[in-house]
């Protein structure tokens, strides 16, 4: 337990960014999720459009630390990659 007033203080800190951290990767993973349930479901348009929704989200969330960057690339690139393979 903290003893501290500063250590004290550190502990609330930490529980506010905890818990702004896991509602931003929540968010990030229901675009995601939205995007893929788009694809299993075949409907390219409905793909596209989740994908250039979740695709700033994604990108946000490596800027604000939530994921690496490359991670977020990763992701960004393979979604990407699905999508376009239900046009052919």
């Amino acid at each position: 337990m903290a003893n501290t007033k500063s250590a004290k203080k550190k502990t609330r800190v930490i529980a506010r960014r905890t818990a702004i951290n896991q509602h931003r990767r929540s968010m990030m993973r229901g675009y995601i999720r939205k995007v893929e349930e788009a694809i299993a479901g075949g409907d390219r348009t409905a793909a596209l459009a989740a994908l250039q929704a979740a695709e700033p989200q994604i990108m946000r969330a490596s800027q604000k630390g939530i994921v690496h960057k490359n991670t977020a690339s990763r992701k960004v690139s393979r979604l990407t990659a699905r999508v376009a393979k239900l046009a052919q």
